[in-house]
């Protein structure tokens, strides 16, 4: 495809405004100055100060910043042409701004900002997959009323397997498996005997001696890896949140409700991710699921990308594509075709255009609810407990992800696992049990549980749409 050609007609730029100023916004901020098409005077943090930062951070001028706590103050500065940094996105939102790209990662805070855009008539970018996950559809479904869309945001995972999934169905490929690898390899010095994921170093036995699949079964090698490096995590639930984003999407589903999420070097990937009478480990096609990519240190990265594993139907053309160094199965029957990035805010601009410019989303035409991410308890949970969420993946204490089959909010259903975070539990859960609405204390106020009760009716409702 040709970029410019697509959007290069375009007769005025997309203006937007960066609601968090993390990792990918401040990515965003720094790359969008660059991109002639996109409009960026305008970010959102917790206080204006620290949009300030972001600003500064990707090269702007202090003396070009005006610091906005009102819409009043957001105005003037629009008007004089000044770079803002508001401290609440209510404070710019009437601003004439097309794109809001909300990537704050917080369930409620990005659920009241998602709904202040899409209410104030913006197309919306959502990053943030805590909120997608529980109300992406439905949000969908209000901007769609208003002539609007919402998007999910390529450099980030759920946009870019959407796009590679498409593609291939595009093409006529039979899909098989499609997922990513997660966000931090597990790199193996043999000579040391560690291996390395996430900052973590750990020694270990082992390793070289199934460091090649050679003829073992899939199961057996992906049990084994595990039993070797079980004092690494190997299952997050952010990676689960993405793959079940893109699974509502697309139509896959997950073959586990945990995942495999097996510990593979790249080119095992097509073997292990085939149907089990193909020798891998799925029980179905059209499955989603994520590895661990192993590597040595001079080996290359997956870098948290993307892939589709499909059916190698034509044996004359994938043989000569093997000659051409593609990745495929030990018995050739399946192929793995991969985009090895993933690069936040540097990449965001194709699907803000694409919002901006065609009205048109970089995922599903018409999103629904196919999956959501429960909350399951690892230890038992006495009554009080505070599911606090924290950290870079905003993980819960003794709590992890598991995908089920969507359904309206109700006392004995599960509940998202990003409604319950920040939440306190109303009576005990014990371990290995699903959290439930009933077990948990939401707020009448909360604007996460507000939207899902409308999705909920959209979805599941006497007049549920099709």
């Amino acid at each position: 495809m040709n970029y410019h050609r697509y959007f290069g007609s375009a007769a005025r730029t997309v203006e937007t405004c960066i609601v968090g100023a993390g990792d990918f916004g401040r990515s965003f901020l720094g790359q969008a100055r660059r991109v002639p098409l996109i409009g960026a005077r305008i970010a959102v943090d917790l206080t204006a100060e620290r949009a300030g930062e972001a600003w500064r951070a990707a090269g702007v001028d202090a003396r070009e910043i005006t610091l906005c706590n009102t819409a009043a103050e957001a105005r003037a500065a629009w008007d004089a042409g000044r770079t803002i940094a508001a401290s609440d996105l209510a404070c710019v939102v009437e601003l004439p701004i097309d794109v809001v790209i909300e990537a704050t990662g917080h369930p409620e805070a990005g659920a009241r900002h998602s709904k202040l855009a899409v209410e104030a008539g913006r197309h919306l970018a959502l990053v943030s997959k805590e909120v997608d996950i529980v109300v992406g559809p439905g949000l969908a479904a209000m901007a769609r009323d208003k002539g609007r869309v919402v998007t999910p945001i390529d450099g980030d995972q759920p946009s870019l397997l959407m796009g590679q999934v498409t593609w291939a169905e595009a093409l006529g490929l039979t899909i098989v498996a499609a997922g990513k690898s997660s966000e931090y390899d597990f790199v193996f010095d043999e000579a040391a005997g560690t291996v390395v994921s996430n900052g973590r170093t750990v020694p270990v036995t082992g390793l070289s001696e199934c460091w090649t699949m050679g003829e073992a079964p899939s199961d057996k090698l992906v049990a084994e890896r595990a039993r070797i490096l079980s004092a690494l995590p190997q299952r997050t639930v952010p990676d689960l949140c993405e793959l079940l984003i893109a699974a509502n999407a697309v139509g896959l589903e997950p073959d586990r409700p945990d995942l495999h999420a097996p510990i593979l070097r790249i080119a095992e990937v097509p073997t292990v991710f085939s149907e089990m009478s193909d020798g891998g480990l799925l029980g179905g096609s059209r499955r989603i699921d994520v590895f661990n990519c192993l590597r040595r240190p001079d080996e290359i990265s997956f870098a948290g990308g993307v892939f589709v594993v499909v059916r190698c139907q034509d044996p004359v053309s994938w043989r000569i594509l093997r000659e051409k160094g593609h990745v495929l199965s030990r018995n050739d029957t399946t192929a793995m075709l991969y985009l090895p990035r993933h690069i936040l805010g540097l990449e965001a601009a194709t699907s803000v255009l694409e919002a901006g410019l065609h009205g048109v989303s970089s995922g599903a035409e018409i999103p629904k609810p196919r999956f959501d991410l429960a909350a399951r308890a690892d230890a038992d949970l006495p009554a009080g407990t505070l599911l606090t969420a924290s950290g870079h993946h905003h993980s819960i204490e003794n709590v992890s992800g598991y995908a089920v089959p969507a359904s309206a909010l109700g006392a004995d259903v599960p509940v998202p696992f990003y409604l319950a975070a920040n939440r306190r539990l109303v009576r005990a859960v014990a371990k290995g049990e699903l959290i439930t609405c009933g077990d948990v204390e939401i707020a009448e106020n909360s604007v996460l549980a507000t939207l899902r009760r409308h999705q909920d009716e959209l979805f599941f409702g006497p007049g549920a749409r099709p």
